[in-house]
């Protein structure tokens, strides 16, 4: 079985990504954000608001994204407000700032997208997004 070479790989070009989406926005004029406040970020934008939503789908502690959220808030990027279905909770949104850089971050991952489909072809890059996108089904099961 090749599964160390899988989850390496995967988080390789995780990391390939991140570091030029980074590396784009820096050029851009933005502030370096971590790899965290890029995850939390897109949870966002994907409409996981409730922080501890977002550290369930992190798999990180409530507290550590908590931490995270405050720092993208002194940064300008995101606000926390009262849930307006459920006054226990907070939710996180992109301020006006936040959402200009979110426009920057898609146009960056758009040109990543183009370059990564002339290195590897285009064929081959529809297939590897196809593969990413297909249902994968529950977390695979222990053998008994």
């Amino acid at each position: 079985m090749r599964t160390n070479q899988l989850i390496i790989a995967l988080f390789q070009r995780f990391c390939w990504l991140d570091e030029g989406l980074q590396a784009r926005l820096r050029a851009r004029g933005w502030p370096d954000i971590s790899r965290p406040q890029s995850m939390v970020m897109t949870n966002i934008v994907t409409g996981v608001v409730r922080p501890s939503d977002i550290a369930r789908n992190l798999g990180l502690s409530r507290q550590a994204v908590h931490n995270t959220i405050n720092q993208m808030v002194d940064l300008g990027i995101v606000q926390l407000a009262p849930d307006p279905t459920d006054r226990r909770h907070m939710i996180v949104s992109l301020t006006e700032t936040g959402a200009r850089m979110r426009q920057d971050a898609q146009r960056a991952m758009d040109g990543l997208g183009d370059q990564l489909a002339e290195r590897l072809g285009h064929d081959r890059f529809d297939a590897l997004l196809a593969a990413l996108e297909a249902d994968w089904g529950d977390n695979m099961e222990q053998p008994a």
